[in-house]
């Protein structure tokens, strides 16, 4: 639950979003995903840690890189993507077998 709170935050701030609309995310606008990495090894590296280990299975599953606003709507949308938060927090166990076994369950979204 922190982590969905602290990739909330970061959206939020990212987005430029003022706290008055942060019930509805505004994902319209996007950064670099090196600044948006950076943010999140900012406020928790084991959240970067996991962000890169799910872009890294999207990559090897879906064959293509996934967008930054991509990965921000993976954290920030209703719960948060499952996969995703699982390995944030098989990032912070150091569970690199966890995580290779979740990264089996990313879905590519249709073209």
């Amino acid at each position: 639950m922190r982590h969905l709170c602290i990739a909330f935050l970061l959206s939020i701030s990212a987005s430029g979003v003022t706290l008055a609309q942060a019930e509805t995310p505004d994902f319209a606008g996007d950064v670099p995903i090196e600044n948006y990495l950076a943010l999140l090894a900012q406020v928790a590296p084991p959240a970067r840690d996991g962000a890169e280990a799910y872009m890294a299975a999207f990559q090897a599953r879906c064959g293509r890189s996934l967008k930054t606003v991509e990965l921000r709507r993976a954290f920030a949308q209703g719960s948060g993507d499952p996969t995703l938060l699982a390995m944030v927090r098989a990032s912070h166990a150091r569970d690199r077998a966890e995580i290779q076994r979740l990264g089996a369950n990313i879905a590519c979204p249709r073209s």
